[in-house]
C-alpha cells in the first residue's frame, strides 16, 4: 500500500516537472520563466530525495541539498539581473 501511494507521488512529481518545463518555455516573460526554473528545481530536489530513499543510499540527501542550494543561489542572480541590480 505504502509502495502505491509512493510511486504515485513520483507520478504526480514528474508530471508537475513536464508543466513546469512547458511553463520554461513557453512563458511570455523572463519572470515567468524564473519562477518556473524554480520550481523546477524544487521538484528534481524532490526526485532525488525521492530515488534517495527507493534506492536507500543516503548520500543522494546531500546530492539533492547542494543543487538545492545552486538552484537558489542561481534564481538569485538571475532575479539580481533582472531587477537591475547586478
Amino acid at each position: 500500500m505504502a509502495d502505491a501511494i509512493f510511486m504515485t507521488a513520483v507520478g504526480i512529481l514528474a508530471l508537475a516537472l513536464l508543466l513546469a518545463a512547458l511553463r520554461l518555455a513557453k512563458g511570455p516573460w523572463a519572470i515567468d520563466r524564473i519562477v518556473a526554473l524554480d520550481a523546477m528545481t524544487i521538484l528534481v530536489v524532490s526526485g532525488i530525495a525521492a530515488f534517495a530513499l527507493i534506492s536507500g543510499r543516503i548520500i543522494y540527501i546531500d546530492v539533492a541539498m547542494v543543487y538545492g542550494l545552486v538552484g537558489f543561489a542561481g534564481v538569485v542572480a538571475l532575479a539580481r539581473y533582472l531587477e537591475g541590480g547586478l
